[in-house]
């Protein structure tokens, strides 16, 4: 699970109606969702994200209402992954029940600054920055959220598992 892309800054505290506003929860199909994605900051901000970049937060990210819209507006803005100082832990369930790869660097973060280039493999724990040659370890995903992901998400998981039980 190897990722790289250009880093998104956002800032401590950025709850899931930033993420995607409410008034957007008309779909749950991503796409649609990642048109919106971060409205609640900036209504303009997904017209600088290419598919694959990496967004980088800070304390607490995806607090506030459980949505599981909020990941899906991720997913679907093409950010496959973000990297926070911390997540709100209903966010980080969420996240990785979507499919959504969540690395927590504590005050790492700060390091990683807006359009850095980052690649990050989620399965050794390293995220390199390339535009400044620094490195981060951190913790590897534990082998029962990597198959979470490899799935698509919990829901892809689980019914891969009854049809193979089956």
């Amino acid at each position: 699970m190897r990722y790289t892309g250009k880093a998104h800054r956002v800032g401590d505290h950025i709850d899931t109606d930033a993420i995607i506003p409410a008034r957007y929860l008309v779909s749950t199909d991503p796409r649609e969702l990642g048109q919106y994605c971060m409205a609640g900051i900036s209504p303009d901000w997904i017209k600088g994200v290419e598919q694959g970049d990496i967004l980088v937060a800070g304390a607490n990210f995806g607090c506030g209402s459980s949505r599981e819209h909020a990941p899906l507006a991720l997913l679907g803005a093409g950010i496959p992954l973000v990297i926070a100082r911390s997540f709100a832990r209903i966010f980080y369930r969420n996240g990785f029940n979507m499919g959504l790869v969540l690395l927590e660097v504590g005050d790492q973060a700060d390091a990683l600054r807006e359009g850095d280039q980052l690649q990050a493999d989620a399965e050794e724990g390293i995220i390199r920055n390339l535009t400044t040659q620094q490195e981060i370890q951190v913790r590897p995903l534990p082998d029962f959220m990597r198959k979470i992901l490899e799935s698509g998400g919990l829901v892809p998981y689980v019914r891969k598992r009854l049809e193979s039980a089956a």
